[in-house]
């Protein structure tokens, strides 16, 4: 305490008919603002993250290809990432744990048979989801798996089976991981100790990705539905139902949920009771939703991008693209980054009026259903043919 008796001694010769237990009271409120930005300057914010602050990368700036990695094996599935390295999912249950800064490879993960969700990554490790087996034989045998992987050398610290795999994406809040499964199973586990927090079977499958919010886990299923469960118990305190899958990742945007459907709606329902305040229908199935500042991004099958306001659901604009959309973009400050399924390019639209202001050379029909990633200032796509990391001038 010798730093806050040197300010009290201060506001007293300073300040000398100053109140003695207001001099107190302005002492350990300003020693706890010093703790503050002292904490602040040395990247350590009372955050569970990293310590290091999050860089958006600006997609407008010029980008260059600052290396890539060739390989055939890329899978349709998201890679998982953190400031020093990017998970890259491959053909046969295969991880490949690659440097951001220049894409040497720090080490090889072999989980057999094939991954089954798109993995993510905490200060822990790597959780990676995959299949083994089939669900069609005779015998019932457990055909999922959930490992954590070290981020330093890839060797499994736990590892859980599953009767059926997980689909879509794993989601991470705090110590808990959630994800739906192939046979219906809703769960969360323990980052720590991969024991279940809770399971909770419902009657049609899953393959989407999660969105938690507070003590609220949102997530879509294959029969239309979007559930809100409790993050502590997994009991569902509403349902939505659509006329078609919900598969993308519900976005939180002023006490409002929104998601697409396959039935090609845009839906925005109220947080806490699931009651409808908006719809607009798209040309085709929403392929993904995603929540910016000045609105909500809407990716449909017709080839179009939506960009709606989150309150009402007016549109703003809309702009067609060369191909199909089925990867979730990724959307910065400055504009958001699509890579239709046909074409050689990515394509960065700006978000105040959906006009193209940059490019990115993927090579010829090299798009896949991978979504973009952007970590510190390197962005990373992936593609059929392997992996591409630009960067903006250094």
């Amino acid at each position: 305490m010798a730093k806050s008796q040197i300010y009290f001694r201060f506001l007293r010769t300073w300040l000398p008919g100053i109140d003695m237990f207001k001099a107190f009271r302005i002492c350990i409120s300003g020693y706890f603002v010093l703790l503050l930005i002292l904490s602040h300057a040395s990247g350590n914010v009372f955050s569970l993250q990293e310590s290091r602050p999050l860089q958006i990368i600006s997609l407008t700036q010029p980008l260059t290809l600052r290396w890539s990695y060739s390989s055939e094996l890329t899978v349709n599935l998201t890679p998982a990432a953190d400031y020093n390295s990017i998970y890259l999912p491959l053909a046969g249950g295969k991880l490949l744990c690659l440097r951001n800064e220049d894409g040497n490879i720090i080490w090889k993960g072999d989980m057999g048979g094939e991954l089954s969700a798109s993995p993510v990554a905490d200060e822990q490790g790597v959780y990676v989801a995959s299949e083994i087996g089939s669900s069609l034989s005779a015998t019932p045998q457990a055909t999922g798996t959930l490992r954590l992987l070290s981020k330093n050398t890839g060797v499994t610290l736990w590892m859980r089976t599953l009767p059926m795999p997980f689909r879509g994406s794993l989601v991470l809040h705090e110590d808990i991981l959630v994800g739906g499964t192939s046979g219906g199973r809703a769960y969360a586990f323990s980052t720590r100790s991969g024991d279940i927090k809770w399971m909770r079977q419902f009657s049609f499958p899953f393959n989407s990705t999660p969105s938690i919010s507070g003590d609220r886990v949102f997530i879509g299923g294959e029969d239309g539905s979007l559930l809100c469960l409790d993050l502590s118990t997994g009991r569902t305190l509403w349902r939505y139902r659509t006329r078609g899958a919900v598969r993308g990742r519900p976005v939180i945007a002023a006490r409002l949920i929104c998601f697409g459907s396959a039935d090609g709606y845009v839906y925005a329902v109220d947080e806490d009771y699931g009651q409808l305040r908006w719809k607009v229908r798209t040309g085709a199935s929403v392929q993904s939703v995603v929540g910016t500042e000045r609105g909500i991004l809407v990716a449909s099958l017709d080839n179009f991008v939506y960009f709606l306001s989150s309150a009402k659901g007016r549109q703003l604009w809309k702009r067609q693209l060369a191909g199909r959309l089925t990867a979730e973009p990724l959307a910065t400050e400055d504009g958001a980054l699509f890579t239709p399924l046909s074409g050689d390019t990515a394509i960065v639209l700006d978000l105040h009026d959906g006009k193209p202001v940059n490019l990115l050379p993927v090579g010829e029909d090299s798009n896949s259903a991978a979504s973009p990633v952007a970590v510190g200032k390197i962005l990373f796509l992936t593609t059929r043919h392997g992996l591409l990391a630009f960067a903006g001038p250094t």
